[in-house]
């Protein structure tokens, strides 16, 4: 189990972030959690990882002092700590803005490239039209492969 959780990052809908600690110290957390003991290390991974999401000034702050947005990108630097072969994401940008929504799924596409496979669930089909790419849909008891079967998405969203 420890293994798994080294190289599984997991994105929740609804943050589960620690209100009572700051961003920093939710991501040392994590990193004790999963087996990190050098403080020089730690320091070094929480900055890239808050580089990456575009919030290296958040460190010091409280999750209330943050917008969901930025709160959401949290949760993303969290689950990159460990630089995981997978990213499983449920409903990444379910309670955001379309704009921060688009930039969140920007930002799973550089993960991506980066060697990280994503997996998403998604009601979002907007995102999903905006962004061709392999995608497994859930119909009518059945699952669609975008690989092998043709479908589309209601733009509702």
């Amino acid at each position: 189990m420890p293994y798994l959780r080294r190289k599984l990052g997991i994105i929740f809908q609804d943050f589960q972030l620690f209100f009572d600690r700051t961003v920093a110290e939710n991501l040392f957390f994590v990193m004790r959690a999963t087996g990190w003991g050098d403080k020089g290390k730690m320091k070094r991974r929480l900055s890239e990882v808050l580089m990456q999401v575009g919030l290296d000034s958040a460190a010091g702050k409280m999750p209330h002092q943050l917008s969901g947005g930025e709160q959401q990108r949290i949760v993303i630097a969290r689950s990159l700590i460990n630089e995981p072969l997978i990213l499983v994401a449920d409903e990444p940008t379910g309670n955001l803005d379309p704009d921060v929504s688009e930039g969140i799924f920007q930002l799973f596409q550089e993960i991506n490239n980066s060697g990280t496979a994503v997996l998403m669930a998604t009601h979002n089909h907007k995102l999903l039209n905006d962004h061709p790419g392999r995608v497994l849909k859930c119909e009518k008891g059945k699952v669609l492969d975008s690989v092998h079967d043709v479908f589309s998405f209601r733009s509702e969203f």
